[in-house]
């Protein structure tokens, strides 16, 4: 039983900081990447961010890059993504999932688990 469960989202001001978690159970990460996504009303889920398992590479959105960083700790089995200088188009519900394979780490398709999300909301 694999499960993820996201926690760090909430309401912040523009210009704002949030840190999300992500936990996993039920598994072991194994060489596994991860990854966050991010969805806002009537839009489809976009890549935000992902971290390789072995050489801690990272990837970004143009979006957010400069302004997010993702993290893991694989002893703990768990995923995190700061969040600084938040704008309002940052507002969406934030997903951390896991990866399969060797497919590109910017798609959905690739990943195999989802958590239930956890809202962020950035006010002006």
């Amino acid at each position: 039983q694999v499960q993820l469960v996201e926690s760090g989202g909430g309401l912040v001001q523009a210009g704002g900081s949030l840190r999300l978690s992500c936990a996993a159970s039920g598994r072991t990460f194994g060489s596994n990447g991860m990854g966050w996504f991010r969805q806002a009303p009537g839009k489809e889920r976009e890549f935000v961010a992902a971290i390789s398992w072995s050489a801690s590479m990272t990837y970004y959105a143009n979006s957010v890059k400069g302004r997010f960083t993702i993290s893991r700790d694989n002893a703990k089995n768990a995923v995190y993504l700061q969040m600084n200088s938040l704008k309002p188009d940052d507002t969406a519900v934030y997903y951390c999932g896991i990866r399969y394979g060797s497919g590109s780490y910017y798609y959905t398709s690739n990943y195999a688990y989802w958590g239930q999300g956890t809202q962020v909301t950035v006010s002006s």
